[in-house]
């Protein structure tokens, strides 16, 4: 198993009325995550941008931590 840490932004939107997640976007680096999740915050209704483990094999995401969170967001390691 090869793990490999990566960047995420993850925005979130109301969908009749539960929280959903929008499109995935990666980012290169943790600062470059947090600016992305920045400029997104007011378009959606919450962002956060994620530290997750990444297995190279099989792209399965795990561990993910929380960089920054802007509004309503959802807890994806749930």
């Amino acid at each position: 198993m090869s793990l490999s840490e990566k960047f995420i932004v993850l925005p979130f939107k109301r969908v009749r009325g539960n929280l959903t997640p929008g499109e995935m976007r990666q980012a290169s680096n943790s600062a470059s995550a947090e600016r992305i999740a920045s400029a997104m915050a007011d378009r959606f209704v919450g962002v956060a941008a994620y530290a997750v483990m990444v297995d190279m094999e099989t792209g399965d995401m795990t561990n993910p931590r929380v960089l920054c969170h802007f509004g309503e967001t959802a807890d994806i390691a749930a």
